[in-house]
């Protein structure tokens, strides 16, 4: 049997997950210049959404949905104006704020286990009754052809947005030069604040997608980051287009590898090409 073309189809499920994860720490990374560590709890954060009012309260699985996505943004923007923009106007370091964040992330964690326990949970209640599409010789959910159409539209709506917009233009104006954006009039605060709510929000997609795809659990967000934030180093940091080409880069890499080696090597692979893209291109595949 010839597997190449499933291992096609795997890599691109995984590329498609790990660019929502890219592109939306990217955004936040831009305006911000820390690697925000509490950004895959966020994720994780819309898939317990959606599985508590969908599965606990049993409301319309839609709404429930739109719910966790807004959820998840919403805590994003609140974990800024609580804890981020406080220390940003105290002029804090990168340092301090990858702590505090990663601190939020610890915590969060924490409030998932108690809330929902660490065993696995899946969003799908009927996930063997699901279609399967045929493709090159593989085989797509109904889930799996979702993730990658909602990977596309939300890569198309971010290049429109940043590229086609006022908004975005602030945002490319604060990633350039916060100050200087400052003088010409731009209220960075707020615009970094609408910035962690859509970022937040389309990290909760890709956590939303995952659980209804293979499940979620409360300690699973921090390695889902750590493959977006290979992802956007891969691809060149501070661009959108090299976000999205380092996740399916890094989803190839990954899929393709588990053809000649045992899946627990899997995230070996992943940082091992980042090792590989550190040592001898590091700004990335498309620097900026």
């Amino acid at each position: 049997m010839n597997v190449i073309p499933q291992l096609i189809l795997n890599s691109i499920i995984a590329g498609s997950i790990y660019s929502l994860i890219a592109i939306s720490f990217s955004l936040i990374y831009n305006v911000t210049k820390f690697f925000n560590l509490a950004h895959g709890v966020l994720a994780i954060i819309g898939g317990y959404t959606v599985f508590y009012f969908a599965q606990i309260l049993n409301w319309n699985i839609y709404i429930a949905i739109t719910f966790g996505i807004v959820f998840a943004g919403f805590i994003g923007l609140i974990l800024d104006k609580i804890i981020y923009l406080p220390l940003r106007r105290r002029k804090a370091s990168n340092m301090i704020l990858l702590v505090a964040s990663l601190g939020i992330m610890t915590a969060l964690q924490a409030l998932l286990s108690i809330l929902f326990t660490n065993e696995f949970r899946t969003l799908s209640r009927n996930i063997n009754e699901q279609k399967i599409f045929q493709l090159l010789n593989g085989s797509l959910t109904q889930t799996q052809v979702i993730i990658i159409f909602v990977a596309i539209l939300i890569t198309i709506f971010i290049v429109l947005l940043l590229f086609k917009t006022q908004f975005g233009k602030a945002i490319r104006a604060i990633s350039d030069d916060d100050e200087v954006a400052k003088i010409v009039g731009i209220n960075t605060d707020k615009i970094i604040s609408y910035v962690f709510f859509l970022g937040s929000a389309i990290a909760g997609i890709a956590g939303i997608l995952m659980g209804f795809d293979i499940g979620i659990e409360p300690t699973m967000g921090l390695n889902l980051l750590l493959k977006g934030i290979v992802a956007v180093i891969i691809g060149g940091i501070g661009n959108v287009y090299g976000s999205v080409l380092g996740a399916f880069v890094l989803g190839f890499a990954e899929n393709f590898s588990m053809w000649k080696i045992a899946g627990e090597w899997k995230d070996a692979v992943a940082f091992i090409l980042l090792i590989i893209f550190l040592l001898f291109k590091p700004r990335g595949i498309m620097n900026k």
